[in-house]
């Protein structure tokens, strides 16, 4: 897939972290990317860039229909295409960030398939019900989950990210859980707890 990569000056090994960015609908791996050096200076850190075009130069993960449903084809593709990345990876200690449809893909990964990462960053998204019956609910003991949301969200509203954070309970995942004062963006408070989540995490 194509990326961006931001590593640690020191030598990497299997035991570096590393970062994986997802990007919302409309975007690209830019985005999120220039979040870069806020993060642990350990961190090797990608910024993937979904795979079908949007708008003028804009990139998603999968496509949406009139009525708001998800293209599952396109879904699923994306799904497959980045757990392949991940596959080529030498890394013990994976971490996910997504904001938005970006988050949306960081949870169908990770409670589908928690081997694959220690923990996911969900940042104004939700889990997807389309493919809920796929959840490994009671094997994400070793899976940690960051969540945000502002409660004035007009894109994602608050409430579907309360209702990931109810399904979640019924796991058996840490999940921390942050609403903010804000809309559909990634104010400096949050910034902040993500940053601190993620190194308490490596």
């Amino acid at each position: 897939m194509l990326h961006s990569i931001h590593s640690p000056a020191q030598q990497q090994t299997s035991d570096n972290p590393t970062l994986i960015m997802l990007h919302g609908r409309g975007s690209d791996e830019q985005d999120l990317f220039g979040l870069k050096d806020h993060f642990d200076p350990r961190l090797t850190i990608y910024s993937l860039r979904a795979p079908h075009q949007f708008g003028w130069g804009g990139y998603t993960w999968f496509d949406l229909y009139e009525d708001g449903s998800v293209d599952e084809e396109s879904f699923l593709n994306s799904t497959n295409e980045i757990v392949t990345f991940i596959n080529t990876l030498e890394t013990k200690k994976l971490i996910l960030l997504g904001f938005s449809m970006g988050a949306i893909m960081s949870y169908s990964i990770a409670l589908t398939k928690p081997t694959l990462c220690k923990g996911i960053a969900a940042l104004s998204g939700f889990a997807p019900a389309q493919i809920e019956k796929k959840y490994r609910l009671q094997e994400l003991q070793n899976l940690q989950i960051f969540i945000s949301h502002g409660i004035h969200d007009p894109v994602i509203p608050v409430s579907s990210a309360r209702k990931t954070k109810e399904m979640l309970a019924g796991s058996n995942a840490t999940v921390s859980y942050n609403e903010y004062d804000m809309a559909h963006q990634i104010n400096d408070e949050c910034l902040n707890d993500v940053k601190n989540w993620i190194q308490n995490l490596i």
